[in-house]
């Protein structure tokens, strides 16, 4: 990293959940179709991710695409989901040259065959990749995820005691996956929008105006420095 790029590294989060907003309003400013943003979009977060092995951050949580988005049009939908299929084995070189190891979050019964055959296979193809798990949520909701994790509890456990935290966490789809230490949403918009809920319980959380296709790697080095200055108590007080 150049000065401008520098960063503690002792204090790099090791989870960071982007939720990537502006898509169709960036495509609109330009008198272009929405779906033109979401192909932006792609590139903006495929340099994320290549930001993200070169800061040294070990995951990061993509919103891909809500289970609150599937009340958009058929045709943006239909969209989306070739998108995501058409993308997700294109990349492997990719995966391998940085040694990305992709997961999915999410309903996954509930996507398209096609979309659910290509989940499969990147995350088969990339299990053994240790530098950087880039989990991608699509069909995915916070509230959906807590709910799934109860009632996946519920058919494994005996009797009827109380499920706690602890237990909770071993029935989300990443356990595996530590908490977010921070929570980047672009495009001005100031909500979590059932995005890792129980997940950020915690997190930091940093807003800006850019919208998602204008993000580049010094956006997420601006972001993390501004993380670096925050005073993490979890609940508690420092003496």
């Amino acid at each position: 990293m150049d000065n401008d790029d520098y960063l503690d590294p002792g204090n790099i989060p090791a989870h960071v959940g982007i939720i990537m907003d502006g898509n169709g309003r960036w495509a609109l400013s330009r008198n272009k179709p929405r779906t033109f943003g979401h192909n932006e979009g792609l590139k903006a977060a495929k340099r994320t991710v290549k930001a993200a092995v070169e800061i040294g951050i070990k995951f990061i949580s993509l919103y891909t695409f809500s289970t609150e988005n599937w009340k958009r049009t058929e045709e943006e939908v239909s969209f989306l989901m070739g998108l995501i299929t058409a993308h997700l084995r294109r990349e492997y070189d990719f995966y391998r040259e940085n040694s990305i190891k992709v997961v999915h979050s999410g309903d996954l019964t509930s996507l398209p065959p096609a979309v659910q055959k290509e989940i499969d296979l990147v995350e088969k193809d990339t299990e053994t990749f240790d530098n950087l798990t880039v989990n991608l949520a699509i069909n995915y909701g916070g509230k959906d995820e807590i709910i799934r994790a109860v009632n996946k509890w519920r058919g494994l456990s005996a009797g009827n005691a109380d499920i706690t935290a602890e237990e909770l966490e071993q029935n989300l789809d990443h356990p595996e996956i530590p908490p977010v230490d921070l929570v980047i949403r672009t495009a001005g918009e100031k909500r979590l929008s059932n995005f890792l809920l129980w997940e950020s319980a915690y997190s930091e959380f940093y807003f800006t105006e850019k919208l998602w296709p204008d993000w580049d790697k010094p956006d997420m080095v601006a972001a993390i420095r501004e993380y670096q200055k925050r005073d993490r108590k979890f609940g508690g007080i420092h003496e």
